[in-house]
């Protein structure tokens, strides 16, 4: 039967020569968006990329040219070379800073790794009250960190409730210096960190856990293995990718620590600045009118070269996990 073109068009969609219907070519539907208008998801994606651009990708750009100048907070400076990372490296400050900020993530890592999971499988058991709990470990995740570290500010000075509490029962004689002594004062910042970490990462954790097969953890128990046992050879397998993530994601935030050796040490950083860390001493350096902006950029840079090398090495671990 012979078709008439309009015929051809209602049943085919295309006319005798191939050429899409009239109102297609219209419309665009053979090809998407007519192509005069190629720029629109450009123009949705505009606000979001000139946000990267203007406050991620030029202030990163910005510290990298300035990290090879000697300039200042209220002049500009002229290129120097590398002299400001030949004198990051000699300068016993940086190292010291340095050595504050990787001894700070070797110990908040593997409490905020292995805690927030024993927490989490914790929290899963339905038990009357529980919610309470849920809520009650997610709680200083939304505190601000300033007020986190002015509770823990008060609980640990020499006069404070930790004191207070274990000289009336005859633990101590005398007050614990938790903020007077460097080393003390970094643990404690530590302690800090870890718990206001605990509930944000239960929270990976538990859409982790809600992944695992109930099916492997019954046929275990059939097989007689005990809770302890299905912990280890069944909840920890199945979450380590999760682990990992984790373990990336508290390495970055333990060498970006700044709130909680400020808020507890004060503006020194602690008894004659040995409690600080990368970020605070950049703070320190790059602050005020005289502040030495390219030395404080250096060492950003320094900070960031650092940082990177432990995310790559968390991708490494993941990668390895994979295959």
């Amino acid at each position: 039967m012979t078709l008439t073109p309009a015929r051809a068009e209602a049943r085919g969609g295309a006319r005798g020569d191939g050429r899409p219907p009239a109102a297609d070519r219209a419309t665009g539907a053979d090809t998407g968006l007519p192509h005069r208008r190629w720029w629109t998801p450009y123009l949705f994606l505009a606000p979001g990329l000139l946000m990267v651009v203007l406050f991620s990708l030029w202030p990163f750009v910005n510290t990298v040219v300035l990290s090879f100048t000697d300039a200042q907070i209220l002049r500009g400076g002229s290129f120097v070379g590398f002299d400001n990372y030949a004198r990051a490296l000699a300068d016993p400050d940086f190292w010291m800073a340095t050595g504050n900020s990787v001894l700070y993530l070797a110990v908040v890592v593997p409490c905020l790794v292995l805690l927030p999971l024993a927490l989490a499988v914790l929290v899963r058991t339905e038990v009357p009250g529980i919610g309470f709990f849920r809520s009650a470990f997610y709680t200083p995740v939304i505190a601000s960190a300033v007020v986190v570290g002015l509770i823990w500010q008060w609980v640990l000075r020499s006069d404070g409730l930790v004191n207070t509490v274990f000289e009336r029962i005859g633990v101590i004689s005398g007050p614990v210096p938790f903020l007077t002594d460097s080393t003390m004062l970094l643990v404690s910042a530590m302690i800090v960190t870890v718990w206001k970490g605990l509930g944000y990462y239960m929270v990976f954790y538990l859409a982790a856990l809600g992944n695992v097969p109930e099916a492997l953890h019954e046929a275990a128990a059939l097989d007689g293995a005990g809770p302890v046992r299905r912990f280890f050879s069944i909840t920890v397998p199945q979450v380590k990718p999760m682990m990992l993530l984790v373990g990336t994601l508290s390495a970055i935030s333990a060498l970006r620590v700044f709130t909680e050796i400020y808020i507890l040490g004060g503006e020194s950083g602690g008894p004659g600045g040995g409690s600080r860390t990368l970020p605070f001493l950049i703070r320190q350096v790059g602050l005020g009118f005289s502040g030495e902006t390219g030395y404080a950029c250096a060492l950003s840079i320094l900070l960031f070269l650092l940082t990177l090398v432990f995310s790559l090495l968390g991708r490494r671990l993941s990668k390895g996990d994979e295959e």
